[in-house]
């Protein structure tokens, strides 16, 4: 009798200890659910799908930089069936927004509001095309634009759209650039402005990345692209026709 007691003991003994060890692994694998469902960790794979090298990704504060001048909040609505290919991100502003795209000029740009109209100028006057920026000095806008120290090598960051909203910030480092002629000044804000709607580096494959969406019927590499990055005071100052025939085939 003893003995059979021992036994059943032996056993309950063992289902606790059983069940005590399912219940400590319990929080591990809800922690791996929690971090795949992560709104930062799905932006990060985002970045990665689009082609950016991981080494190119800097993780700060409620944000990813990407190769200096691109940024994506970590809140961005990632969209669905981006495939990987003048290019884009495969996130498109909406026609109603895209037709309307109040740019908010922060005191600390006033400076700079000739170069200012100057780069969206060149946007809307982009033939067969919705685009069309207008600048807001007070009540609701969709894109801000600041100035922001970025350190040497870095001109500015542009956003890119989700949700079909246009990237709601435009960085721009004022100091850094105030020594570059005026065509200089104005193209680095042109530049960050075609990343709010969505264009991506024309030159995307010679800067490292391993892919790109490309705009239908306009892919391929432009030297005279506006687009290309890394040419910080040295790049085009004029949208190129390829650059022209993008925007117009995306809206």
């Amino acid at each position: 009798m003893k003995k059979n007691l021992f036994i059943m003991l032996a056993v309950l003994f063992a289902v606790t200890i059983a069940s005590c060890k399912k219940s400590a692994d319990a929080p591990a694998e809800l922690q791996s659910v929690t971090a795949v469902t992560d709104p930062a960790k799905k932006v990060y794979n985002y970045i990665i799908g689009l082609g950016f090298p991981a080494h190119t990704i800097v993780d700060q504060p409620g944000e990813y930089i990407v190769e200096g001048d691109i940024r994506f909040p970590k809140d961005m609505v990632v969209p669905n069936g981006a495939s990987t290919e003048q290019y884009y991100t495969g996130s498109l502003v909406s026609a109603a927004n895209v037709a309307n795209l109040r740019l908010y000029v922060d005191a600390s740009m006033t400076s700079m509001i000739s170069e200012i109209n100057s780069a969206i100028g060149q946007w809307n006057a982009v033939a067969n095309c919705n685009v069309n920026w207008v600048v807001v000095t007070s009540g609701t806008y969709d894109v801000l634009i600041t100035n922001y120290n970025l350190g040497n090598g870095v001109c500015g960051q542009g956003t890119f759209p989700s949700g079909g909203k246009a990237g709601n910030l435009i960085r721009i480092n004022k100091n850094y650039i105030a020594g570059n002629s005026f065509a200089q000044r104005a193209r680095t804000i042109c530049h960050e402005l075609g990343h709010n709607v969505s264009l991506r580096h024309t030159n995307w494959a010679a800067i490292g990345e391993s892919s790109a969406i490309a705009v239908p019927g306009v892919g391929g590499t432009d030297a005279s692209s506006l687009m290309n990055g890394g040419q910080c005071g040295s790049g085009a100052t004029t949208l190129s026709t390829n650059d022209k025939n993008a925007i117009a085939a995306l809206y």
